[in-house]
């Protein structure tokens, strides 16, 4: 099997300690480090069309989005989050591709590194466990095989 990782790399240190969280998950469950492709993109808003990409060419099985975005002052916020989260489901749902959302939403930089790897949880790990554990309900239900 073959998985994509698309990252927002708004926040270029926040996204290394997730795809690093995500990649030790997979190499944990023995996908070899050359099946699992990492497409950049600027950050989380485009994390959507890029994951639509990568489900679509039927090349991966599943496919982890991560980035960070970090409240400011204004309500770009909410558009970023919500757009992104809501993307991202629509993918998985339009593709029948497990699609995770390993994305950051957060207050500040110190709750970005405790939830990338820190002392709470390590957000890219979560992602990666998530799309793994969609597989294996579609493989239990028969909804098809996954993709080589």
């Amino acid at each position: 099997m073959r998985f994509a990782i698309c990252v927002g790399r708004f926040y270029e240190d926040l996204a290394a300690r997730l795809v690093a969280g995500a990649s030790a998950v997979l190499a944990e469950a023995g996908v070899a480090a050359d099946a699992v492709d990492v497409f950049d993109v600027p950050g989380a808003y485009e994390l959507p069309l890029a994951a639509k990409f990568a489900a679509e060419t039927g090349r991966y099985a599943g496919v982890v989005c991560l980035g960070a975005v970090i409240r400011g002052e204004t309500s770009h916020y909410d558009y970023v989050c919500g757009e992104s989260a809501r993307g991202i489901m629509d993918v998985q749902l339009e593709t029948g591709v497990p699609c995770s959302f390993g994305v950051l939403t957060v207050d500040s930089q110190a709750q970005a590194l405790a939830r990338s790897g820190g002392d709470k949880r390590d957000s890219g790990r979560h992602a990666a466990e998530a799309v793994l554990a969609l597989l294996e309900v579609k493989k239990t239900l028969g909804s098809g095989a996954t993709a080589a």
